[in-house]
């Protein structure tokens, strides 16, 4: 039976039997997760054949044939362990990532480089492919992901452009795979130009990147590069305009690190947990249920009943509300804040969105803090209401960006949160730049109304997930994880619905569309 019908059929059951309602609510479940095994021998083979090519510091590294011991444990790769320690200073915690590090990086020239006497200071890039020492780079449990940039005008062999900034090219790979149901999934073409380097290779244009991905040592990996599907612009690359600069990076990469763990099992879908005590107001529409009309080429939104990951609501405070902040009501309809709370992660906007079936969606979901209560004590001021961290993590975000990324990276999850709509210069003064720690609950910013320029926007916070998947990274609809993050935060579980009547969903304005359309994704656009 289709889950919006069963759904249906909860919510009218629960009317009827309204001191049982809470037992017809729709669970939430876990994502489903596959885990990869590697294929260290291989990786040895490989750093064996680039560490020889350097007779001068061959000899310096130990290369384990025939040890007793099991091949996750480090002594049976010393020659690893040896490479971990040389890169350490520049990819600090490489030795963390369980998996091959692949970087535009030649560490046995540098290493060869310093055994004759070059200076420690001497810049990277030259072992680098013109590469600018690393934006960004984090590895844990699950793998690693770094980001580099190229110059303007460097890396030979570059035909000319017409960008005006450098390019950011990022890199990952994850022992841990999201188990998608993804009507996109494994499309592509090849690259003939490095199929003898990589060859089960597909190039692909998705949601706002050019990516290519690939299998190596059993372990798949993505690289992408942001870009627009479309003619050259004077401050935006175009996507064939990428495609030399991808491949340059690809034809760079060698193992720089990496260590064996303890293999992994598959990750199972669960019922999520859940507060059991009923909360006395708070209450939701369905995931999927988006304003009527507000949906890209008359679509509707996109059913996802996944709790992503246990995360700290992003608001530090309630009450909060989820609505569309595109899409407003009549005011016959009730107020535009307070309950119930509504997905709008499939609302038209020019942004792909695989997961929605128009192909193109809002990426997240639009959160507002509620107002200071009239008796307010604490000092509330409704223009500086706390943006807090949702998880542990580590921050993904260039100087004056307007988006920030959080990273998770555990022995369980590969997952990112993105905020938007704060104000960059505040956060570059906060210093919520790359590879900044920061601990769950902790305050990284105040909800506001930025858009390329302050009041661009109403006051709300975007939010929104990604997964890491054989596709690179994919938006997912966050509504159900965040509905199960408030009921943590209030202490108490919401009540589901019902589908909205159509009748009280008419659209009676949209954002002009020179805001609806932004293109600069990563940037914080249109969201």
């Amino acid at each position: 039976m289709n889950r919006k019908v069963v759904s249906f059929v909860s919510c009218w059951l629960a009317a009827l039997l309204s001191p049982l309602s809470g037992a017809f609510a729709d669970e939430f479940r876990t994502p489903s997760i596959s885990a990869m095994r590697v294929d260290w021998r291989a990786v040895l083979d490989q750093l064996r054949q680039d560490i020889g090519a350097r007779p001068a510091i061959a000899a310096n590294f130990t290369f384990a044939s025939q040890r007793r011991v099991p091949g996750s444990d480090s002594r049976a790769t010393p020659a690893l362990v040896q490479l971990n320690a040389a890169t350490s200073p520049i990819f600090p915690g490489i030795a963390r990532s369980p998996i091959p590090v692949l970087l535009p990086f030649d560490a046995a020239a540098w290493l060869d480089a310093r055994l004759g006497g070059a200076p420690d200071t001497q810049s990277v890039a030259r072992y680098q492919a013109d590469f600018r020492p690393a934006d960004f780079f984090d590895a844990g449990a699950s793998g690693y992901d770094a980001m580099f940039s190229l110059e303007p005008g460097a890396g030979d062999g570059m035909p000319p452009r017409t960008f005006m900034k450098p390019v950011e090219v990022q890199i990952s790979g994850s022992i841990l795979v999201y188990d998608l149901a993804d009507r996109l999934g494994g499309k592509g073409e090849p690259v003939k130009a490095l199929a003898a380097q990589f060859p089960d290779m597909r190039r692909f244009i998705r949601e706002g990147y050019v990516r290519y991905a690939f299998t190596r040592f059993g372990i798949p990996y993505v690289v992408s590069i942001q870009c627009l599907d479309s003619a050259p612009r004077p401050k935006r690359l175009a996507c064939r305009e990428a495609y030399p600069v991808a491949e340059h990076f690809l034809k760079a990469l060698r193992v720089a690190g990496g260590q064996p763990s303890q293999p992994r099992g598959d990750i199972a879908s669960d019922v999520a947990d859940r507060p059991v005590t009923p909360s006395r107001d708070f209450t939701y529409r369905p995931s999927g249920d988006i304003v009527l009309g507000s949906g890209g080429r008359k679509q509707g939104g996109h059913a996802d009943f996944t709790v992503y990951s246990q995360i700290r609501f992003p608001l530090e405070k309630a009450p909060a509300y989820a609505h569309s902040q595109s899409f407003a009501k009549r005011k016959s309809d009730g107020p535009a804040d307070g309950y119930p709370w509504q997905d709008n992660f499939c609302e038209a906007r020019s942004f792909e969105v695989g997961q929605c079936a128009s192909g193109y969606g809002h990426q997240g979901q639009d959160i507002r803090p509620g107002g200071c209560p009239a008796d307010s004590t604490d000092g509330c001021d409704p223009k500086q209401q706390a943006v807090v961290a949702v998880r542990d993590s580590v921050v993904l975000r260039s100087p004056l960006q307007q988006a920030a990324t959080l990273q998770v990276n555990t022995r369980t999850e590969h997952i990112r949160f993105r905020y938007m709509h704060m104000n960059p210069s505040a956060m570059d003064t906060d210093g919520l730049l790359n590879g900044r720690v920061v601990t769950e609950g902790e305050k990284i910013g105040v909800v506001s109304n930025y858009l390329d320029h302050p009041n661009g926007t109403s006051r709300h916070l975007h939010f929104d997930v990604q997964l890491f998947t054989r596709d690179g990274w994919l938006w997912v609809n966050p509504y159900t994880t965040l509905v199960s993050a408030y009921e943590r935060l209030i202490g108490g579980r919401g009540r589901e619905i019902g589908p909205e009547p159509a009748a009280a969903a008419a659209v009676a304005r949209t954002l002009p569309d020179d805001v609806a359309h932004h293109v600069d994704i990563q940037e914080g656009g249109g969201n």
